[in-house]
């Protein structure tokens, strides 16, 4: 089995998907991670330097490279399931279970605001109502692909504990 986390930046992606696999004893794979070891680049050189369209294409590849393994918790980048065919991929890997870990706007906005200068999708943004309207408008374009998770988990007021808990109760 793999576990796939899906969510918007900030949704906790990164932190669960650590702790899922220290409790599940599963190895724990960040996709952009794993794009940037393989293309020798970090993604803003690879933006950069050889575009978006570039990018997307390797992010494919390499999502299906890794989809290919087993006893994994994999995490996507936000954008990842709403570009090419990746959501199909995703629901189509054998052995997969998708999961939404889905984050109100108001908790997004209050986790983002301190890191936002090392978020360059958001980095520009000056005030808390700009983030929170652009937050707004980018979950309701993603929202299309996030809900078709295979399981979707409100991780509001809940600790990384707890999640993961919730979705290790509900897996095995």
């Amino acid at each position: 089995m793999s576990i796939v986390l899906i969510g918007y930046m900030g949704s906790g992606k990164s932190t669960i998907g650590r702790k899922l696999a220290k409790i599940v004893d599963f190895e724990f794979i960040d996709l952009d991670d794993y794009i940037q070891k393989k293309e020798n680049l970090s993604i803003p050189q690879i933006f950069e330097t050889k575009g978006e369209i570039y990018f997307r294409k390797k992010e494919h590849l390499y999502l299906k490279e890794v989809l290919q393994l087993s006893n994994i918790i994999l995490s996507l980048g936000g954008g990842t399931p709403c570009y090419g065919s990746n959501m199909d991929a995703i629901l189509n890997a054998e052995g997969a279970h998708s999961i939404y870990l889905k984050s109100s706007i108001p908790s997004l906005v209050k986790r983002l605001t301190p890191e936002k200068a090392q978020r360059p999708l958001i980095a520009h943004l000056k005030t808390e109502e700009e983030l929170t309207e652009f937050i707004g408008k980018h979950l309701f374009e993603r929202s299309f692909y996030y809900s078709q998770s295979n399981q979707t988990v409100v991780t509001d007021g809940k600790s990384i504990a707890v999640i993961a808990e919730e979705i290790v109760a509900s897996l095995f």
